[in-house]
């Protein structure tokens, strides 16, 4: 497919495992519908990302085997009569599309949806035969893995799966300003994600123990494709270069499992944007989401 026309491997496992409770729920369930062929074989599904009753607008994903295009016009009739959410009275909808995808772009615009100012990026890197850059580690920082469960590096309490994942909720709560991560979520993800690996889950140490930066990388075997998800720096240890020492370093052991090419999401955060750039991620595709008013409740 295009890139990034369907969710990867990551973003998939992190919907569902990225949660204390990995179950779906009756209300989330709700709010997926599929399109198989006769034969059984799936070729579509409406879905969403976020938990409903959030307070945002209902959000309906086109996941699509490109060939059953044609099934477009009437996902989005599923959606907009089953995913809509309520704001300030009105029933909402909004729809993720990618600028490349000019045919659904019309197809939105022709049903009343408009283009929302602020989008998102995606940053594609193809190895082939670039040199990756060797990481540079900040003085006094340590460039490690997550600690796999049975492989705890000794008998003291910081050093079980426990503790990692105290750690990193931590890490994520500080640098993205938030209080919602748990580390019963990162265990769960950690345990039950299939494509999740500790080899592939880079943190910096800092002095004190704590984790100044993090950076996961999920490979994807079956297309030799890399994706990268998240990639943060605690407040307190920025400027230090360790976001991109663990990029580099998630990057070569991606190509060194066989990788063709790596992904990133971004938003418009000039940046972020500007160190992917800079690190070799230079095929780059804008989308924006799109939103429909239905009307009164």
């Amino acid at each position: 497919t295009p890139p990034a026309w369907n969710w990867d491997i990551r973003r998939w496992d992190g919907s569902r495992f990225h949660n204390e409770v990995p179950e779906i729920s009756e209300a989330m369930a709700a709010g997926i519908g599929l399109w198989e062929t006769a034969g059984g074989r799936l070729i579509g599904a409406v879905h969403g990302e976020g938990g409903p009753g959030e307070g945002g607008p209902g959000e309906a994903y086109l996941a699509l085997d490109p060939d059953s295009r044609h099934l477009q016009p009437v996902m989005l009739d599923w959606a907009e009569a089953r995913v809509a959410a309520v704001v300030d009275g009105r029933w909402v909808l909004e729809v993720p599309a990618w600028d490349y995808d000019l045919p659904l772009r019309e197809l939105l615009r022709g049903r009343g949806y408009e283009e929302r100012q602020a989008g998102t990026w995606l940053r594609r890197l193809r190895f082939g035969a670039w040199a990756i850059e060797a990481p540079d580690v900040a003085p006094g920082y340590r460039l490690r893995t997550t600690v796999a469960p049975g492989r705890e590096a000794g008998p003291g309490p910081d050093q079980t799966l426990d503790a990692e994942c105290e750690r990193i909720a931590a890490l994520l709560n500080a640098a993205f300003g938030r209080s919602i991560h748990t580390a019963g979520e990162y265990r769960t993800f950690f345990m039950r994600s299939p494509s999740f690996r500790h080899d592939l889950n880079l943190v910096a140490q800092a002095p004190d123990g704590s984790f100044a930066a993090h950076a996961g990388f999920t490979l994807d075997e079956a297309n030799r494709h890399g994706v990268i998800e998240p990639v943060c720096t605690h407040p307190d240890h920025r400027q230090q270069g360790l976001g991109r020492a663990l990029i580099l370093e998630g990057l070569r052991r991606l190509r060194d499992l066989g990788a063709a090419s790596c992904d990133v999401e971004t938003g418009d955060m000039v940046p972020a944007n500007a160190l992917y750039r800079s690190i070799g991620f230079t095929e780059e595709y804008r989308g924006h989401r799109w939103r429909k008013d239905l009307g009164p409740v």
